[in-house]
């Protein structure tokens, strides 16, 4: 059970998808877990019976493989989100995710103006409806090859020119550690351009335990002294498949700074 409330945490339904959602909520809410992470509309309002929130939306805004970075996707995705916020919105959700793309040989300059372009034609209807479209950064080294933002400072350049507060970036922990390292300093230099949080443990995308690398409670404060009122959800496949809440209530007090 969190204790401190200093750092709002979700939890990544797809993580424990062996269970029911509204079984995942009950924990969750039983741990003193805030929200549930990467739903699909149909699901969007089942947290709310809960008391919980969908701390991330998913909202026809790309794919991982097919997103901002190419014109030719940019009417779909910009259609996908303008006509998915107004609902997110309605629901009390204030984030949705998007995708950078895969490289397929374009150079990180023209995929930087042609994300820019795209988000400048969705800044209007998500800064009108208070909904933060959060653009993620993944490892192009292990789990997801040729994606073009597998760095940082990538994505830090799109949304300092697009430059709203409703354009930000999706700082998945576990994905950044791979690529770059030197987390604590990259989150205190970059925290004003990041609107959301992932966790999992390196190497594995498992527990936040001691068979991994981060240092988690360490990063958390960081986090937090960085004046962080976001959410930071728990995005890692649990060891313990008889019973994965426990997974999760290590995480969530490993977290609770």
């Amino acid at each position: 059970m969190t204790r401190n409330h200093r750092l709002k945490q979700s939890v990544a339904q797809w993580c424990f998808s062996k269970l029911p959602l509204e079984t995942l909520c009950k924990a969750a809410a039983d741990l003193g877990i805030a929200g549930i992470d990467l739903l699909e509309e149909k699901d969007w309002a089942t947290p709310a019976k809960y008391g919980l929130v969908c701390s991330m939306a998913y909202a026809d805004g790309g794919s991982i493989q097919e997103g901002l970075n190419r014109r030719s996707h940019h009417d779909g995705i910009v259609h996908g989100l303008s006509a998915a916020i107004p609902k997110a919105a309605r629901l009390g959700i204030t984030n949705v995710i998007s995708f950078f793309g895969n490289r397929a040989g374009m150079s990180d300059a023209e995929a930087i103006d042609n994300c820019v372009h795209a988000l400048n034609r969705v800044t209007s209807v998500a800064e009108g409806e208070g909904v933060t479209v959060c653009l993620e950064l993944l490892n192009s080294k292990v789990d997801h090859p040729d994606y073009h933002g597998d760095h940082t400072t990538f994505g830090v350049e799109i949304v300092k020119r697009v430059n709203s507060q409703r354009i930000k970036l999706l700082y998945d922990i576990y994905h950044m550690q791979i690529m770059e390292g030197d987390v604590i300093r990259t989150i205190r230099a970059n925290h004003e351009w990041i609107g959301h949080y992932h966790t999992a443990g390196v190497p594995g995308r498992r527990d936040l335990d001691d068979a991994q690398e981060l240092n988690w409670p360490a990063i958390c404060r960081a986090i937090v002294d960085t004046g962080f009122t976001g959410f930071l959800a728990h995005e890692f496949i649990p060891r313990n498949k008889e019973n994965p809440i426990d997974s999760l209530r290590r995480a969530v007090a490993i977290c609770d700074v």
